[in-house]
């Protein structure tokens, strides 16, 4: 590869049409928790970087030059391809994973305009509850924005309430919701603190029925096609004896392995190993529950089910998130359900 500038190399970070250009240029750190990894030029490959550099926090940087790359691509979609249906959408790490993986949003933007307000790591209650210079409710401000042109408002949360990790303590939300391994249980759910898991449940339903209600109760929004998701069956590490899952931004263990390891769950044969995956696959359909009541009681709330899509362990990049053509199966599922909303189908 030739050798570029620093200040080039900067450049092309704000570039989202130059990502997979900026990656091959990059090193990543992985920092202590699973969004706290650093990227940061090449020094074999960047060249005048400066000495005096100062590396922001990991989190917000990746989220940072994400949305500006975002919103730059949103308004020179607006100006030069007016014809792109408009899309506004919230969530979090499946809608923006920072510079390392095309994930569900990119994958759209060949046919969307989309304003993009996730980031990595947060959670639903932050996006709907939290203070505004963290990112709350800001959904509501920019859909009174894109009321004339919005076609659907896209949501993406709970992950990190269920299968992900609390950005602030780094604590896994999974450890919480099992128990202790006993081999004497014969059934999923008796793994399960089901106390746990229903109060996360109904603090989910409250923030997402909040969410619903807010956009409802606006002037101009009140149909408004409204599209959620919940998450694939994805796999705790390891999953299969060889398992090739390395990736370069956190542990391998990060999400579901650690906690389940934490809960002296063995994973030395495949026996053990589906077990507990089974154990996941069995939160995620509850997620789908909720979400699936939340869509009957609601009008004009779509599910998109996402389950099966990623079928593979390669399909995976670590224990929660796809591969580039991993959420490219994800997202032929949104567009199946966005053709429908855009055509009246």
């Amino acid at each position: 590869m030739d050798k570029i500038s620093y200040d080039t190399y900067v450049s092309m970070s704000a570039d989202r049409n130059r990502r997979k250009e900026f990656r091959a240029y990059s090193l990543v750190i992985p920092g202590e928790r699973a969004f706290d990894f650093r990227v940061v030029p090449n020094p074999d490959l960047v060249v005048d970087i400066p000495d005096d550099i100062q590396l922001e926090n990991a989190m917000q940087a990746g989220n940072g030059i994400e949305r500006t790359a975002r919103r730059l691509s949103f308004n020179l979609d607006r100006i030069f391809n007016r014809h792109k249906p408009v899309l506004v959408a919230e969530g979090d790490s499946w809608f923006q994973f920072p510079i390392l993986i095309d994930e569900i949003l990119d994958h759209l933007s060949d046919k969307f305009a989309i304003l993009s307000l996730a980031a990595a790591g947060d959670t639903a209650e932050n996006m709907v509850e939290g203070p505004e210079e963290s990112g709350g409710r800001e959904y509501l401000t920019n859909l009174r924005r894109q009321k004339d042109h919005v076609r659907a408002f896209l949501f993406s949360a709970a992950g990190n309430d269920i299968i992900g990790e609390d950005p602030i303590t780094g604590k896994s939300a999974l450890f919480d919701i099992i128990h202790k391994f006993d081999p004497t249980r014969t059934t999923i759910e008796a793994h399960i603190n089901t106390d746990v898991l229903n109060d996360r449940l109904d603090s989910l339903r409250a923030v997402y029925t909040k969410v619903i209600t807010d956009v409802r109760n606006e002037p101009g929004l009140q149909n408004l096609p409204i599209v959620v998701h919940g998450y694939d069956y994805t796999f705790p590490y390891p999953h299969l004896e060889h398992d090739p899952r390395n990736p370069r931004h956190a542990a391998k263990n990060e999400w579901l392995g650690e906690p389940l390891d934490q809960r002296n769950f063995p994973s030395d044969t495949q026996a053990q190993r589906n077990l507990r995956r089974n154990i996941v696959i069995h939160l995620i359909d509850k997620l789908y529950d909720l979400l699936n009541d939340l869509a009957q009681a609601h009008g004009n709330v779509l599910v998109v089910d996402c389950r099966g899509a990623m079928s593979e362990v390669t399909d995976w990049i670590d224990e929660i998130h796809g591969t580039d053509e991993g959420f490219a199966k994800v997202t032929d599922r949104f567009r199946a359900t966005l053709d429908a909303v855009l055509t009246g189908n």
